[in-house]
């Protein structure tokens, strides 16, 4: 097989095995487990003692409080629509007006349990049952920040909740207040956890809800992001951060406290198997002294994983791009660097375009201008190799009993002509991070969700053609267009070697292709332009050889 085709069926099969080894293989971390001393809460509220929060239960709800009938409150945005409940200011209802409606919540599977508050540190938890005085908010342009306020009592404690919410963005600000009106100081426990269910099997709209549901667990701290990416192994433990949220790979829950006071928790319903519950919360245990309140103050934030928005908040690290696999040794290389820029790049080129497809598109090519001194390189390295083919092959046969001679000779060979063996490959292989982080920005980017390329309409509920470059194409011409493209660059690769590698080399692309059939249609569109990019690129690097032959012919015919 020659060097050009082996170059080519490195970059294709080592990007074609990350890409698996990112879907199917990679594994999940072990869950860290790390304490945390609770800092000094507000001002008004003495310090609990420095002892490690207990690990988050996970129960039953229950209600606290008198009984007070349980009211709702609508909140129309121009982002969201949202369902306030009385029962601890939780969410029956948050849908994201986002490339369509995407329900965040939906009760029983996902979504907030409520404020829960404990009359004492050892005591158990309850959703606080309040009364709530707005009837609803329609936010809007020009109309500001909305309030809903709720209020309940706990055990002779007076609880407060304000939830604050804002026109342009996915994050409402809840402001707690616990009031002692008591003799003596009061320590209590307030929590503020979201809950998924592991299995999702109980009857929410999974066609619409696949997308949003979360698959981990993922927290920061110092900077660092934590993940847990398989919800079957979390456990119940207790988490040093500053923000703790549940993810899929486009959308985010998160609960980011504002004021000291608070610590992260994590736990799980071990006792239902597959379909148990998964729960994250802020937690705070301030001791509140006669007469006084205390104060905390959480954001949340439940919306898409747009990268400049999850910026403002601190959460784009949620954005999972993975890391590069190579030699724990070497360090590691956290393709964020790449792909955060590539993800940028793309938007910017939206921007000014209208058109995702479009963008991949000159993403591609820009890709393509920018390695293509390496592409260069290479090829002029493999054709280098391909001349000396002949020579090869006659070692071959001469040294066939002697593996050693054989490689002293072809060395030397190499040698005597100033070809360096590995020179068609590690240019490419020099690319194939940028290609790989390439693939990870289009993975993780949300924007892709709904995003029309060209799109015809629908046929007997088929759409026609390409729709939505976050799915699969489901006419799959795209995919048949990347395998033919495939098998043209194959075909333009001159044949040597030996002939059973060529036919291995020809059935790559029907191998290919039946890979592709259900992948992204905007991971197939980047492919498909790349491959004729490459294509094109051959093409011009073989013109000049084919005018060398011409010449010579037409010599000889004078």
């Amino acid at each position: 097989m020659t060097m050009e085709k082996r170059a080519i069926l490195a970059a294709v099969l080592m990007a074609a095995l990350l890409m698996l080894y990112q879907v199917y293989f990679a594994p999940a971390p072990p869950p860290e487990t790390t304490r945390r001393e609770t800092p000094a809460p507000a001002s008004q509220a003495q310090a609990p003692p420095a002892t490690p929060p207990a690990p988050l239960a996970v129960e039953p709800p229950r209600r606290s409080g008198p009984a007070v009938p349980q009211r709702t409150a609508a909140v129309t945005s121009p982002l969201y629509r949202a369902v306030v409940s009385s029962e601890g200011g939780k969410f029956q209802e948050w849908t994201l007006h986002y490339r369509g409606d995407k329900p965040m919540v939906v009760v029983g599977e996902q979504g907030p349990l409520g404020l829960v508050v404990a009359p004492g540190p050892a005591a158990p938890g309850a959703i606080v049952s309040m009364a709530m005085g707005a009837e609803g908010l329609a936010l809007g342009p020009g109309r500001g920040a909305g309030e809903i306020v709720l209020s309940g009592e706990v055990d002779g404690l007076r609880i407060k909740e304000t939830l604050r919410f804002q026109p342009d963005t996915y994050t409402v600000d809840a402001l707690l207040r616990v009031e002692n009106p008591g003799s003596s100081p009061r320590t209590v426990r307030v929590e503020l956890p979201w809950m998924v269910r592991r299995g999702g099997d109980s009857g929410a709209p999974a066609e619409k809800f696949t997308g949003q549901r979360p698959r981990e667990v993922v927290w920061g701290t110092n900077g660092r992001v934590h993940r847990i990416e398989d919800l079957a192994k979390v456990g119940s433990q207790s988490l040093d951060g500053t923000w703790i949220g549940l993810g899929s790979t486009w959308y985010l829950a998160a609960l980011m406290p504002r004021t000291p006071g608070f610590g992260l928790a994590v736990g799980a319903d071990t006792t239902s198997g597959k379909n148990g519950v998964v729960q994250v919360a802020v937690r705070a245990t301030p001791t509140v002294a006669p007469g006084q309140a205390w104060e905390g103050l959480v954001r949340i934030y439940v919306g898409p994983k747009e990268y400049d928005r999850l910026r403002a908040e601190g959460l784009e690290g949620t954005l999972n791009f993975g890391g590069f696999p190579v030699p724990r040794s070497w360090g590691g290389l956290p393709m964020e660097w790449l792909g955060v820029p590539i993800l940028q790049l793309m938007n910017w080129t939206y921007r000014h375009v209208g058109n995702y497809g479009i963008a991949i598109i000159l993403l591609t090519l820009v890709t393509k201008v920018l390695f293509y001194p390496l592409t260069v390189k290479s090829m002029r390295s493999m054709k280098a190799m391909q001349a000396l083919q002949p020579q090869v092959n006659a070692l071959r046969s001469k040294y066939k009993s002697d593996p050693r001679k054989l490689q002293e000779e072809t060395l030397a060979l190499y040698r005597k002509h100033r070809v360096n063996p590995m020179g068609g490959c590690l240019p490419m292989v020099a690319q194939i991070p940028i290609f790989y982080a390439l693939y990870l920005a289009l993975s993780v980017s949300v924007e892709l969700q709904n995003a029309a390329f060209l799109c015809f309409g629908r046929v007997f509920g088929i759409d026609v053609w390409i729709c939505d470059l976050a799915s699969h194409d489901p006419t799959y011409v795209l995919p048949i267009l990347m395998g033919i493209t495939m098998f043209v660059q194959q075909k333009m690769t001159p044949a040597a070697g030996d002939p059973r590698q060529q036919r291995m080399m020809l059935l790559m692309p029907f191998v290919f292709t039946f890979m592709f059939l259900n992948l992204p249609s905007g991971l197939v569109l980047y492919w498909t332009v790349s491959n004729v990019l490459q294509i094109v690129q051959q093409w011009l690097m073989d013109r000049p050889r084919a005018g060398a032959v011409r010449e010579p012919k037409q010599a000889a015919r004078a």
